[in-house]
């Protein structure tokens, strides 16, 4: 069985733009997530080698979610107008490396990756989830980890590989149970509202008493601290709506996850187009 990269192109993207400076070519189009999207593909390959990269990017809109919550991701600032004009350029780019390109109009790309994922590992590859999203941590399990780059305000944490007790250190959950978590805090950056002054730790000692979300509910006058009872005793429709909302979907069909070779000369005269010089330079270096 072979070794698969299955990366969060949106999540790697804005981390590309933030991570670089505002580097333009001649005629002011802006080119910084470009170099720091190639050189975080390269590093990938070169670092990890594996069989397969594929890459997962959002269309807009996701169908199943808003149909939960109208305002799902409602509060989300519009994508910097410099980054947005590189994404096209960045999926064409990617295409001619060889690494195929998946996304589909009204599903989040999150649970096509999280399909491929689960699918993937079910039938004995290894797989690792190229993301900072905590969503992902629900996913890991024997074969199927998370690679977390280093936030770029501190990239000398490094890239760090999550396992299950990973992410039961980070999160103080098993990966089956980030669902629940996620479902009792809320998540601010996808707009989910969850309960008030609920934290990860106060969700994780409750789980780990309870066992899951259901029995927490049925119970919700054991809980300690007392004053969270009134709030927890009615929050059943809230928290189920919750966890529907943050529960990866594993049973989509992917797509193709498969690719023609690299096309050296497209790859060439995409980066002679954007006046990568040096990129360009490494470029033929690695593909002759």
């Amino acid at each position: 069985m072979s070794l698969w990269l299955l990366l969060d192109g949106n999540n790697l993207a804005y981390r590309a733009f933030y991570g670089m400076p505002e580097l333009t070519r001649a005629d002011k189009f802006p080119t910084g997530a470009l170099h720091g999207w190639l050189r975080t593909l390269w590093m990938l390959h070169d670092q990890e080698k594996p069989a397969h990269l594929v890459v997962f990017f959002d269309l807009g809109a996701s169908t199943r979610h808003e149909a939960l919550l109208a305002d799902y991701k409602a509060q989300r600032k519009e994508m910097p107008q410099p980054l947005f004009q590189q994404l096209e350029p960045m999926k064409r780019l990617t295409r001619a490396l060889g690494f195929p390109v998946v996304e589909r109009a009204g599903v989040e790309a999150d649970d096509l990756l999280a399909s491929a994922a689960s699918q993937l590992a079910a039938k004995g590859h290894e797989v690792y989830i190229v993301s900072a999203d905590k969503d992902f941590g629900q996913l890991v399990q024997d074969g199927l980890g998370q690679l977390v780059p280093p936030p770029t305000a501190n990239p000398k944490l490094g890239w760090r590989r999550l396992d299950a007790a990973g992410v039961k250190e980070k999160f103080g959950v098993n990966p089956a149970l980030i669902p629940a978590l996620l479902a009792l805090t809320g998540d601010t950056s996808d707009n989910i509202p969850g309960l008030d002054g609920v934290g990860y730790k106060t969700a994780a000692k409750w789980l780990d008493e309870f066992g899951d979300l259901e029995t927490l509910l049925r119970r919700w006058d054991w809980v300690k601290p007392d004053r969270f009872r009134p709030q927890l005793r009615d929050a059943g429709p809230l928290l189920k709506r919750n966890l529907e909302l943050v529960t990866l979907q594993k049973d989509l069909d992917p797509g193709k996850l498969e690719a023609p070779a690299a096309d050296p000369a497209a790859v060439f005269a995409f980066l002679e187009e954007m006046e990568m010089k040096r990129s360009l330079e490494e470029a033929r270096k690695r593909l002759g």
